[in-house]
């Protein structure tokens, strides 16, 4: 008899004092929390994401035919005019002081020496900006990019205007050659730095031409080519081809065998990833940033 109302007490009580109500209480306020931190963490994330896709796009805008990018403007002219006028200068002190010494095998071989130097420099600036760097890259950011895109479309350096495509180069050797007209009189230096200068220079417009239907280049340029004192349209042209790491020289070429026998460049490429841990483009596979992309019919009537 004395456990039976033990019992009734019991079941009175447990509906108020049943545990398992506390539990789902305490379940419900444990998983509210989790939810905004991790609606929280997606929405901190998901910029991150969209970044890149607009960087990528930013490059891979194809160029207009006649744009204005594309156009010389006055002060291309100016810089062009006065890196012409130091390496003209140069030049002509050079011819000057061999007539006055009548000593002329030492300027000439000079004069040489610098237009093989400068097809050499030519392939090693063109190696590295082609696979290091890029657009925000300090001082030479601009041309890194205007040559890792020039894989892309090259054409367009066949309609970039003459001054338009030098003035960069121009600028450079105005102020590395003016010094020397100043203060040299030596007719050996003077054909050296006027000839590898010169080159340096003209070597975009080279390259313009190496791009360029044989049926519209100038009768000379192709002669030029034919003999190999200009960059020839089919050597160049395998630079354009995959593996996309080769013929780099852009003023006669004449250099371009050599270095791509004897794996120079793939060579500079393993040092500087040792020492630096930095892979060149060319490690990579080809992407379409390095293929070309042809014009369109529209582009093809302006022409």
């Amino acid at each position: 008899m004395s456990i039976l109302p033990q019992h009734n007490h019991y079941l009175t009580r447990s509906p108020t004092h049943n545990p398992w109500h506390r539990k789902r209480i305490i379940c419900s306020a444990t998983t509210t929390p989790t939810k905004p931190k991790s609606s929280h963490s997606q929405l901190t994330f998901e910029p991150q994401f969209v970044t890149p896709p607009n960087l990528v796009t930013s490059i891979s805008t194809p160029p207009v035919l006649n744009d204005p990018s594309l156009q010389s403007t006055w002060s291309h002219r100016t810089w062009v005019a006065t890196g012409c006028t130091t390496v003209l200068v140069s030049l002509a002190k050079a011819i000057a002081g061999a007539g006055d010494s009548h000593i002329w095998l030492e300027p000439m071989l000079a004069g040489y020496i610098g237009y093989i130097l400068a097809d050499l420099g030519s392939g090693v600036y063109h190696w590295g900006i082609d696979n290091y760097g890029d657009g925000s890259t300090p001082i030479f950011g601009n041309q890194i990019e205007a040559f890792q895109g020039h894989h892309k479309w090259p054409w367009t350096i066949t309609r970039r205007q003459f001054a338009n495509n030098l003035h960069a180069l121009a600028r450079t050797v105005a102020f590395f050659v003016l010094p020397v007209d100043l203060v040299c009189n030596d007719p050996t230096v003077n054909a050296f730095v006027g000839v590898l200068a010169g080159c340096i220079m003209f070597s975009q417009q080279f390259h313009a031409w190496a791009h360029g239907t044989k049926s519209k280049l100038p009768p000379i340029v192709v002669a030029l080519q034919d003999v190999g004192l200009l960059v020839s349209r089919s050597q160049h042209g395998a630079h354009h081809r995959q593996p996309y790491n080769n013929n780099y020289c852009i003023v006669s070429g004449v250099w371009n065998e050599f270095l791509d026998k004897n794996k120079v460049f793939e060579a500079l490429e393993m040092a500087l990833y040792f020492k630096l841990g930095v892979r060149p483009r060319s490690w990579s596979e080809p992407t379409t940033d390095w293929t070309e992309e042809t014009k369109t019919a529209s582009q093809v009537a302006v022409q």
